[in-house]
């Protein structure tokens, strides 16, 4: 499924028309998004958890040659789905 999938089913579902739905599902991404850039968590109950965690800076290996190299710091994004 893809998103203009999802705002088709938005539309049908709720009555809207498709630029309605997509107004609505980019305000809701726009939401979730700025909420995890402020490491903030988004918690959808029966959907799903939205999360973001910072990753410490690491030394690995190329896997062509062997030789150690720094992996950078980074900041993560997690989702955790219903099962």
């Amino acid at each position: 499924m893809n998103k203009q999938h999802v705002i088709e089913i938005m539309a049908l579902a709720s009555g809207i028309t498709q630029r309605e739905a997509k107004l609505a599902l980019n305000a809701f991404t726009d939401a979730v998004q700025v909420t995890l850039q402020n490491n903030g968590k988004v918690s959808l109950v029966g959907f799903g958890n939205f999360s973001t965690r910072h990753r410490a800076e690491r030394i690995g290996r190329n896997p062509q040659t062997g030789e150690p190299l720094t992996i950078p710091a980074a900041t993560i994004s997690e989702f955790f789905g219903r099962k």
